[in-house]
């Protein structure tokens, strides 16, 4: 997959929370995904706590099936700090090094992180939307930012996420009696689209199939280089 750079990586915290600003102001909440939506892909980046070593998975799943269509991993060092707030800037480089070697474009992506449901409005489904050029949803299994009610207990069941007085997600519950997820529209699809793809994406499971492949296999690819001692 080819892409434009949207920006360099030589950043310090402060500098990348300048750039978040910016960029935030770019972010589309304008539902821009194809319809019908034939392929929806999946993110994880998998790490131990304190490493250096990234492992990034893009998964691709038939939307309807959800069966896996092409999946593609790729390794590297990372050196920016873990700072609150700026975990794009740790996580993408390596991500986009994934997207590099897909050869089929998705209609959308979800991944396991925040979209707009930011403190500056810049969680990184938002920031890989605006590299990518294409939809994204955060799907996030626990808040960064903003309040609300917990929604009714049965699936499909949502309430509001709100912070600083605006909107930035929903919560939502994917399973019934399980804990609900944190929706929020990353680029180029708004709240209502947001939390139906994402319900259609879940199939028996809290979290959806494909950030759920991708969480399987970011493991397993930064296991296998353990193993190997690298």
């Amino acid at each position: 997959m080819e892409f434009d750079i949207l920006h360099g990586w030589d950043l310090s915290p402060r500098d990348a929370i300048l750039l978040q600003r910016q960029l935030a102001g770019q972010v589309s909440l304008q539902d821009s995904i194809a319809k019908p939506i034939k392929r929806v892909a999946g993110v994880d980046v998998s790490y131990r706590r304190r490493a250096e070593q990234f492992h990034a998975a893009v998964v691709i799943l038939d939307y309807s099936s959800m069966a896996i269509l092409e999946a593609v991993s790729a390794s590297g060092h990372v050196a920016f700090p873990y700072v609150p707030g700026l975990l794009s800037f740790r996580e993408l480089p390596i991500l986009l090094q994934a997207f590099r070697k897909i050869t089929m474009t998705p209609d959308v992506i979800l991944a396991d992180a925040q979209g707009i449901a930011h403190p500056r409005r810049l969680g990184l489904a938002s920031h890989l939307g605006l590299w990518l050029d294409l939809p994204t949803i955060g799907c996030a299994k626990s808040r960064l930012c903003g309040e609300g009610s917990e929604p009714a207990l049965e699936r499909g069941s949502w309430s509001p996420l709100l912070d600083a007085g605006d909107i930035v997600g929903r919560m939502v519950r994917t399973k019934d009696r399980v804990r609900p997820l944190f929706i929020s529209p990353g680029h180029k699809t708004d709240f209502r689209e947001a939390s139906a793809v994402v319900l259609n994406c879940c199939r028996g499971y809290r979290l959806p199939e494909p950030t759920r492949q991708a969480h399987l296999l970011s493991n397993r690819i930064r296991q296998e280089h353990e193993a190997r001692g690298e």
